[in-house]
C-alpha cells in the first residue's frame, strides 16, 4: 500500500497509537493511516475521535484468535469417468473427482484391482482427483472393481473416507455378489495378513489350473485374516489363497504359502437386519436402530494355509566360527551325510561328526590340535543335491576353504597374554607369602546341568558339554536317595543322544531327596580335557505341588490319532499327550494358566505335518480350545471339548494370538467437544 501522508506528531497521539499496536499487533502502515484519518476528528472539538477511541479500547481483548470449527468431514466423490457402476465401458482410464484435496496411503498393499492385473496399473492421486490407468487389455463382459480399502484420506486433516470400492463393467450388467472369509496359518491358526485370496470357476477348474492360470477375482486379507472378494458373478467357484512371491497370481514356487478348499461355493445374497447403536456419550446409549442391509453369502469361508515341505536340497553356506569345528548348512536334511576329503591335510579319522536332528546342519569337529591351529583348511566335499528335474544327485565341491574368524597368531598372542597375567598374579602371591602355583593349571571340562534344588517326577537330568566327549565313566557317576534318614544307592540309566550330551534317567519318587555325585575324570572330551567332581542335591516335588488336568474330546474321528498339547501364556508347547479313548490326561501339571491345542495326527508320527498340494494332501488339522484353563495346586481340573463346535477362525484365544487387528481409522469428532466447551450448539455440515 502507498505510504500515508505526513501528519503532525503529538505525545498524546503517539500514546494512543502505541496502545493500538499492542492491542491488535497492527502493521505500522495501517497505524499511519489511522493517524491520518482521526487526527482531524480529534482536533475539531466535536469529540467523535475520542468516542471512537473509547469504544475501540473497550472492545479490545488481548488473546489468541479463534481458528473456527475443525474440518472433521471425510472426502466425498463428486464425479467420475466412467460413472461408478457404469456398463459398456471400453476406456482403460478411470478418473475419480472429490470435493477436496486427497491422498492415497500404501497403494501397493491396500489398493486391489480385480480381475488381477498382470501388468500393474498406474494409480496416481493429484489434487482433488485419482487417476487409474489399466495396462492390461479389458476382458469382455466382465465386472472390474478397484478396492481402495481405507487408503483414501483428505490431504490436510487425514480424515478417512472409509472403505471405498469403484466398479464398472465392460458388459451390460454389473456383478454384485461378494464372497468373504478368513485365512489362517494351518499350524497355529494365526490370522495371515496381506495374503491374496482368489476365485476359480468350477466348470473350468482342474488341479493344474492353480499352477497355470491366474486367479479370476482377487482380494487381500486384513490384520485379522479376513477377506472380501467383490464383483462376483453368479456361479460355482473354488476359493484359493496365495502369498504371491513373483506377482503372477498363480502357484509357481514351492516356497509360496497357499490355502484352498476342496468344496465349491455358490455366492448368494439375502435381505437382513443389523443393530446400530447410537451413543449419547461414552457411557450412555441414545438409541438402537434396526438397519436393513444386503447379506452376501458365504461369509465364513476358512482357508488353512501352509507352505509345502522344502525338499529341494542345496548347500546354503559353510563356516568356521570356531577354529575347532567346520559347519555345513543345507536347505533340507538327508540321511546321507557329506563325505569330506582333505586337500592340504589327511581327513581320514580327522573329524567327530555332529549332525542336527533333521540332518540339515552338520558340524565336523577337528580332533587334531595341529589342524585346529592351521588357518586355512581346503576340503573336497561330496553331498546330495537336488538337480533341475527335482531328483537328488551327487554334487562335488572340488575346493572349499575354511578360515577361522580369529587367526592362529592372534589366538596365540591372546593366550600368551593370559599366561603372563596369571604369572604376575602368582608372583604377587609369592611376595605376600601366600600359597601360589608355579605351573598354570590346565582348564577343566565344564558340564552344564539342567537341575535345580527341586525337580519334576518326569524330568531327566541332562549333562551338556561344549565339545564332543571321547569317554564317559558310568561307574564314576553315583545317585543316592534318602529314605528314613539313610542314604541308599539308586539305580539309573545313561544315554548319549548326541556327541555332546549325556542323559541320566531314574524312577523318581515323589517327595524324596536325592544326591547326584560325579567323580573327577568321569567325563573326557576329544582334546583330553576332563571334568571336575560334581555334587548336586535336589528333591522331587510332591503331589501337593501339582494339578491334574483331564481333557475329554468329542467331534473326533476313530480312525485318526489325536495329540493334545498344553501351551503356556506365550503359546509355547509345555506338554503333549496322546488321546486314548477320547481322553487326554496330564499329571503333575505345574500351577498356572494354560491353553489347549489339538492335532489330528494322520500319519501317527507324533507331530504336526504340513500339506502338499501336488500330492493332494492338506496340512494336518489343528484345533484350539477357546478359553484359558487355570490349574491350581491340589486341584483336579476337567474340560469337555468338542473340537469342531466352533468355527476355526473363532477358536484361538486372543491372549495367545500374535496377529492383531489393523488400527481402524476413525473420524475425529472434535467440533462436538469444542461446542460443549464453549456452551454452544454444533450442527455438522451435510
Amino acid at each position: 500500500p502507498p505510504p500515508a501522508p505526513p501528519c503532525k506528531e503529538g505525545s498524546f497521539w503517539n500514546s494512543i497509537l502505541t496502545m493500538i499496536r499492542m492491542m491488535f499487533k497492527t502493521k505500522d502502515y495501517i497505524v499511519r493511516h489511522i493517524k491520518e484519518l482521526f487526527t482531524p476528528l480529534l482536533t475539531t472539538g466535536r469529540g467523535w475521535g475520542w468516542v471512537f477511541l473509547f469504544v475501540l479500547a473497550s472492545c479490545a481483548r488481548i488473546g489468541t484468535p479463534d481458528g473456527g470449527w475443525f474440518d472433521d468431514t471425510p472426502p466425498r466423490v463428486v464425479s467420475s469417468t466412467p460413472i461408478d457402476r457404469g456398463t459398456k465401458v471400453k476406456a482403460k482410464r478411470v478418473a475419480i473427482n472429490f470435493n477436496e484435496y486427497i491422498k492415497i496411503e500404501d497403494i501397493q498393499n491396500k489398493v486391489i484391482v480385480s480381475p488381477p492385473q498382470i501388468e500393474q496399473p498406474e494409480i496416481k492421486a493429484t489434487g482433488k482427483r485419482i487417476v487409474i490407468d489399466l495396462v492390461d487389455s479389458l476382458k469382455a463382459n466382465t465386472t472390474y472393481t478397484i478396492d481402495f480399502s481405507d487408503a483414501i484420506t483428505d490431504n490436510n486433516e487425514g480424515n478417512p473416507m472409509g472403505n471405498y470400492t469403484f466398479s464398472f463393467s465392460t458388459g451390460t450388467e454389473i456383478d454384485t455378489f461378494q464372497v468373504s472369509g478368513y485365512c489362517l496359518n494351518a499350524e497355529d491358526l494365526e490370522p495371515i495378513k496381506g495374503i491374496l485370496v482368489g476365485l476359480y470357476t468350477d466348470s473350468t477348474f482342474t488341479d493344474s489350473t492353480f499352477h497355470t492360470q491366474p486367479m479370476e477375482r482377487v482380494a487381500r486379507t486384513n490384520g485379522i485374516g479376513q477377506f472380501t472378494i467383490k464383483g462376483v458373478a453368479p456361479g460355482s467357484y473354488y476359493v484359493y489363497a496365495l502369498k504371491d512371491a513373483d506377482g503372477d497370481f498363480l502357484y509357481g514356487q514351492k516356497s509360496e504359502t497357499i490355502g484352498y478348499s476342496h468344496e465349491a461355493i455358490s455366492p448368494a445374497a439375502k435381505p437382513d437386519i443389523r443393530q446400530d447403536t447410537i451413543w449419547m456419550d461414552s457411557l450412555h446409549i441414545s438409541n438402537i436402530l434396526q438397519v436393513g442391509f444386503t447379506h452376501f453369502l458365504p461369509d465364513d469361508v476358512t482357508l488353512l494355509c501352509y507352505q509345502a515341505p522344502q525338499t529341494d536340497r542345496f548347500l546354503i553356506k559353510t563356516e568356521r566360527k570356531e577354529p575347532e569345528k567346520l559347519g555345513f548348512f543345507f536347505s533340507y536334511g538327508n540321511d546321507s551325510l557329506p563325505r569330506l576329503r582333505g586337500l592340504n591335510f589327511d581327513a581320514d579319522s580327522a573329524f567327530v561328526i555332529e549332525p542336527s536332528a533333521k540332518n540339515d546342519t552338520v558340524y565336523y569337529w577337528l580332533r587334531d590340535t595341529a589342524l585346529i591351529n592351521t588357518d586355512t583348511l581346503r576340503i573336497e566335499a561330496v553331498y546330495q543335491m537336488t538337480d533341475s528335474t527335482g531328483l537328488l544327485v551327487e554334487k562335488v565341491d572340488s575346493c572349499i576353504e575354511f578360515l577361522p574368524k580369529v587367526a592362529y597368531a592372534k589366538r596365540l598372542k591372546e593366550q600368551l597374554k593370559q599366561e603372563e597375567k596369571w604369572l604376575k598374579e602368582q608372583e604377587k602371591k609369592k611376595k605376600r607369602e601366600e600359597p601360589y602355583d608355579s605351573i598354570m593349571p590346565i582348564p577343566s571340562l565344564k558340564a552344564k546341568l539342567n537341575v535345580t534344588n527341586r525337580i519334576d517326577p518326569y524330568q531327566d537330568i541332562v549333562f551338556e558339554f561344549p565339545t564332543p566327549l571321547s569317554d564317559c565313566q558310568e561307574d564314576s557317576i553315583h545317585l543316592y536317595s534318602m529314605i528314613d534318614s539313610v542314604w541308599y544307592r539308586t539305580p539309573f540309566e545313561l544315554s548319549r543322544p548326541t556327541v555332546r550330551q549325556v542323559i541320566l534317567r531314574a524312577d523318581w519318587q515323589l517327595g524324596v531327596e536325592y544326591s547326584l555325585e560325579v567323580d573327577t575324570l568321569a567325563f573326557q572330551d576329544i582334546y583330553g580335557l576332563t571334568s571336575k567332581p560334581i555334587k548336586q542335591g535336589f528333591k522331587v516335588r510332591t503331589n501337593d505341588d501339582y494339578s491334574t488336568l483331564q481333557v475329554n474330546l468329542s467331534g473326533i474321528s476313530d480312525s485318526c490319532t489325536y495329540l493334545v498339547q498344553l501351551l503356556n501364556n506365550s503359546g509355547r508347547v509345555v506338554r503333549q499327550e496322546v488321546v486314548e479313548n477320547g481322553t487326554a490326561e496330564f499329571y503333575y501339571v505345574k500351577p498356572q494358566r494354560y491353553f489347549l491345542r489339538a492335532i489330528a495326527d494322520w500319519n501317527g508320527n507324533g507331530q504336526w505335518d504340513t500339506g502338499d498340494y501336488d500330492a493332494g494332501l492338506q496340512a494336518e488339522p489343528v484345533y484350539y480350545f477357546h478359553e484359558e484353563i487355570e490349574c491350581k495346586a491340589k486341584w483336579d481340573v476337567s474340560r469337555d471339548w468338542n473340537i469342531t463346535q466352533r468355527p476355526r477362525y473363532r477358536q484361538k484365544p486372543a491372549a495367545i494370538t500374535k496377529a492383531k487387528p489393523d488400527q481402524q481409522k476413525q473420524l475425529r469428532d472434535r467440533n462436538t467437544k469444542r461446542a460443549l466447551d464453549k456452551g454452544i450448539q454444533y450442527i455438522p455440515k451435510n
